[in-house]
C-alpha cells in the first residue's frame, strides 16, 4: 500500500513530525487494522516525493532502487533506536552504527577522481548521490538529536494496537491520531461491555 493509503486512512502527521523529520521517517510506514501496511517510500518514485515534500530534494527527483533502500534501511534502524527508547532498553549496536554512519558521510567537499589521461582531479559527488547523503545526514542528526534532547522522555509509541507510529506525547495523549485514540477508547468499551455481560 501507498503513501496515498495513508491519507485515505485518516492518518494525519503524529504529534511532532513537524519538528522532528527522523519521527516522519520512522512514521512513513505503518501497520493498520486488518493486516494492511501502508508505506510512504515503498518505491522509488515515493521517496523522491517524500524527500521533495520535507525540503531535501528537487521536486521531481528521479531516485534509483538502490537509493530508495538506503533510506528504507535507515528508517528501521532509526525506529529500532525509537523502539529501544521507549521500551528502555539498550539500542542495537548496528542501528546506532547506521546512525552514525549516515551522519558522517554527507560531504560538501569535492571528491579525488583519477583519469587514466589527464591524472588526478578532485569533482562534485553526483547530484542524486550528494542529495541522498545529505537528507540521510540530516534524517540521522535529527533522530540522534532527538533521543538525547529533553524531547526523548516525551518520545513514545502509539497505544493504538496495531498502530506502529510513534509521537511525542503532549499531556496524556497517547495516540499517533484521533482515528487511533477512537479505535483505542472503542476497543476498551467493547472489552468492559464483554467483562460485564
Amino acid at each position: 500500500m501507498d503513501g496515498l493509503a495513508l491519507t485515505q486512512h485518516g492518518l494525519p502527521p503524529a504529534q511532532g513530525e513537524q519538528e522532528h523529520r527522523s519521527l516522519a521517517l520512522a512514521n512513513s510506514v505503518v501497520t493498520l487494522p486488518g493486516g494492511l501496511r501502508a508505506d510512504l517510500l515503498g518505491d522509488p518514485d515515493h521517496v523522491g516525493v517524500w524527500l521533495a515534500e520535507r525540503g531535501f530534494a528537487p521536486a521531481g527527483l528521479d531516485v534509483e532502487e538502490n537509493c530508495a533502500a538506503q533510506i528504507r534501511s535507515l528508517r528501521e534502524q532509526i525506529r529500532s533506536l525509537f523502539g529501544s527508547l521507549t521500551a528502555g532498553t539498550t539500542a542495537l549496536p548496528a542501528a546506532i552504527a547506521a546512525v552514525n554512519d549516515a551522519m558522517t558521510r554527507a560531504s560538501a567537499l569535492p571528491l579525488l577522481r583519477w583519469s587514466e589521461t589527464s591524472g588526478p582531479y578532485r569533482a562534485a559527488p553526483p547530484p542524486i548521490g550528494a542529495i541522498l547523503e545529505h537528507a540521510m545526514a540530516a534524517l540521522a542528526a535529527d533522530a540522534a538529536d532527538l533521543i538525547t534532547s529533553p524531547d526523548a522522555d516525551r518520545l513514545t509509541a502509539c497505544g493504538s494496537a496495531p498502530c506502529n507510529r510513534y509521537l511525542l506525547r503532549h499531556g496524556r495523549r497517547q495516540w499517533c491520531s484521533t482515528r487511533c485514540g477512537d479505535r483505542a477508547r472503542a476497543a476498551r468499551s467493547y472489552s468492559r461491555r464483554a467483562k460485564a455481560s
